[in-house]
């Protein structure tokens, strides 16, 4: 066990991305960064104002059905109501996973010492993540559609995942939720076409999750430096099995049916389609290059990530 404090002991770790940075250099930027860029979707969004005709919920390039020969049968009306179904699956989707990363920022930051600014964000990350989830909660009700809750097995892998996960691996399962929909969200608060409010739900969600990106990426290249070379290999196994998880999880077949359209077919359209396995490759493209750098994507891992269809 080294005797030198952790900041010289780790003075001049390099990767393929070169020289890592301070840890706690990086912290008390992106606290500042927060103190500046914060926001309380309660006070900043017009939740009272109505919905406006014709607009979506969710840019139609991004509904799964998108482009399939059920979608070129679908009218103009059920096309935008299936995505605000699919806005409501997604907002779902994000608490389920904002939840299981809240209890691994925690376990984090357990033995760490509370005085730090890398434990001082990972708890500001965490009053995010709250309002993040009760704004999701909340633009659910408000579009008065169901909470899609993922399936009962994948919600009893979350509940092992957050159980045995890893410190690197748990970074890495965070990149995977906040990255894809990061980049879709990134096309939607521009777009003059969507509703108002899911403007400004995903404006919010981009400016916030971009810290938590930052913490994130810059912890992960770290652990996978640091971390014993078992923990290494365990993060590419769990990483590659909970990108599984998640491109399957992604939408909720459920949805289909509450737009009256056949479930079965749905599913079989969406998953032979090209342009929908595009969108989520190239949602995940900054993410799994990032991961490929540092080492993750290797071995048995990669392929769990090939058969995951984030990874072309």
């Amino acid at each position: 066990m080294t005797t030198l404090p952790e900041a010289d002991a780790l003075a001049g770790l390099r990767d393929a991305l070169g020289l890592l940075k301070d840890r706690e250099q990086v912290a008390q930027r992106l606290l500042e960064s927060s103190a500046r860029h914060s926001f309380d979707p309660d006070k900043e969004l017009d939740w009272d104002a109505p919905f406006e005709e014709g607009k979506w919920f969710w840019p139609p390039e991004l509904v799964s059905l998108y482009d399939t020969p059920m979608w070129r049968r679908m009218s103009e009306e059920q096309r935008i109501l299936l995505s605000q179904h699919e806005a409501a699956a997604l907002a779902s989707l994000g608490i389920w996973f904002e939840l299981i990363l809240m209890q691994l920022l925690v376990r984090h930051i357990y033995d760490k010492a509370a005085t730090s600014a890398h434990v001082r964000y990972a708890l500001t990350e965490i009053e995010d993540e709250c309002r993040h989830s009760k704004m999701f909660a909340r633009v659910i009700t408000r579009g008065g559609t169901p909470w899609y809750p993922v399936s009962r097995v994948h919600q009893n892998l979350g509940r092992l995942f957050k159980t045995i996960s890893t410190t690197p691996g748990s970074f890495t399962a965070t990149l995977l939720g906040e990255e894809v929909l990061d980049w879709m969200q990134r096309l939607t608060f521009p777009d003059e076409r969507v509703q108002p409010l899911i403007r400004g739900v995903t404006r919010i969600h981009v400016v916030e999750e971009a810290r938590h990106v930052r913490y994130a990426r810059e912890e992960l290249r770290r652990q996978m430096l640091t971390a014993p070379k078992w923990s290494q290999e365990f993060t590419r196994l769990t990483s590659g099995e909970f990108a599984r998880v998640f491109s399957v999880a992604f939408v909720n077949p459920e949805v289909y049916t509450n737009v009256g359209l056949d479930k079965r077919a749905a599913v079989a359209q969406v998953r032979a389609s090209g342009h929908r396995r595009e969108v989520m490759q190239q949602g995940a493209k900054r993410l799994t290059d990032f991961l490929d750098d540092i080492g993750v994507l290797r071995g048995a891992g990669r392929r769990l990530w090939r058969s995951s269809g984030l990874l072309a």
